[in-house]
């Protein structure tokens, strides 16, 4: 069960493995895009081209939806990025469980967003971790875990990328163990639990009041959605690379410090962050160099 395309690895894993793989859940076919040409999800996409039956429930509270996972008498439940928490009575089909892979070490950054909240709160590293369900939201008795260095340089979409492929690895390594009972699951410990709310698209605007090095944090972290953004008068722009200059400024945060050649510098609360790229709203990706040659910003101007 899942849908995104951080979920197609374990998908792939799972077949490349020899388990016999009864069914796949995924969410229904959407409208997307300007266009809204209706789209398979991901999980579905690879699915098809792998030949598995594909199930796309509207609801997964109907009765129907019990009686044909029920019918299938699955060992185990596989649950990654599927969008719907299940219910007990679904939990209680699976022979041996519900298993659940999720981009966090639990039990920190519990909930929908966990890659990029990990960047943004500037965490060294992060992981996968998975679990045995329960009908909380990812609180159930860890199986295993696997722990990765958050590069400096990480953005969400690459943080994203690794930890699929870490998860996928990390399933078959969970099921092997988990079918031979040589896992022993172990309780989280609630009191060192945080969450990672949904994101939206408001969530990036970016605050010039923090510290340079704080809000670096949050472009990687918002890249590539919601994406980091400010204003110039009333012109949004999207904020898609920054560094950290670090010493004293006296200027008001999000005062535009240095627009030169190759070079856009923002006073913050404290430090300097330099723009290494940009983007106008529907524009295309500019390099520094390439937006000062066609924009008219000074220094003085204030970003907000």
């Amino acid at each position: 069960m899942g849908t995104p395309d951080f979920a197609v690895p374990s998908l792939k894993a799972l077949h490349n493995s020899g388990h016999e793989i009864a069914l796949v859940v995924t969410q229904p076919d959407r409208p997307k895009g300007r266009g809204q040409k209706v789209i398979y999800s991901p999980v579905k996409e690879a699915a098809v081209k792998l030949g598995f039956d594909v199930f796309q429930p509207v609801s997964i509270k109907t009765r129907e939806f019990y009686e044909k996972i029920e019918a299938l008498s699955p060992d185990i439940f596989v649950v990654i990025a599927f969008g719907h928490i299940l219910t007990k009575q679904l939990l209680s089909i699976p022979k041996k469980g519900a298993i659940n892979l999720h981009a966090s070490l639990l039990p920190k950054y519990r909930g929908p967003a966990p890659i990029q909240w990990a960047i943004i709160n500037m965490e060294k590293d992060t992981g996968v971790t998975s679990m045995l369900m329960d009908e909380g939201l990812d609180t159930g008795n860890i199986l295993l875990s696997e722990k990765t260095v958050i590069s400096p340089r990480e953005t969400s979409a690459s943080l994203h990328d690794r930890l699929s492929v870490v998860a996928g690895d990390l399933l078959i390594l969970t099921i092997s163990g988990f079918s031979t009972n040589s896992i022993t699951p172990v309780s989280q410990d609630n009191s060192q639990a945080t969450y990672a709310p949904m994101l939206r698209k408001k969530d990036g605007l970016i605050d010039w009041s923090k510290p340079a090095g704080e809000i670096e944090a949050f472009i990687r972290g918002m890249t590539p959605w919601p994406g980091a953004f400010t204003f110039i008068g009333n012109i949004r722009i999207k904020i898609l690379d920054s560094d950290v200059f670090y010493g004293d400024t006296q200027e008001n945060p999000g005062k535009v410090t240095v627009a030169e050649r190759d070079k856009l510098c923002i006073a913050t609360g404290k430090d300097l962050l330099s723009i290494r790229e940009i983007q106008k709203e529907s524009g295309k990706r500019l390099s520094i160099k390439e937006y000062l040659c066609g924009s008219n910003i000074s220094p003085g101007t204030i970003l907000g």
